[in-house]
Formats: C-alpha cells, sequence, structure tokens
C-alpha cells in the first residue's frame, strides 16, 4: 500500500468507525509484537519465581 493509499484508507476508515476505535486498532497492530515479546517476559518471570530463582 503506498502513502496515498493509505492515508485515503486511514480517511475512509475514520469516517466510518470513528477516530477512537481506528487508533486502538492501529496501536494494537503496531505494538503487537511488543506484547508479545512483554507476555514472553512474564512467563519466564513466572518461572524464575516458581522455581525459587534457580537458574537451570
Amino acid at each position: 500500500m503506498n502513502s496515498s493509499e493509505w492515508s485515503s484508507f486511514m480517511i475512509t476508515a475514520i469516517g466510518n468507525f470513528g477516530f477512537p476505535i481506528v487508533i486502538t486498532g492501529y496501536l494494537l497492530i503496531r505494538f503487537e509484537k511488543k506484547i508479545e515479546h512483554l507476555n514472553n517476559s512474564i512467563q519466564a518471570l513466572a518461572h524464575v519465581i516458581r522455581d525459587g530463582g534457580k537458574s537451570k
């Protein structure tokens, strides 16, 4: 998608769905990998806590 297509899509989406919903969708897509990385870090921390801080 080039720049003009993207801006046209965003304007249409804002008109159809409303600004807050479009921004929320954009942020969720943009931060998906960061949220996944955070989830993996939390799971690793849970394993360390469960094992009493012992490293493998």
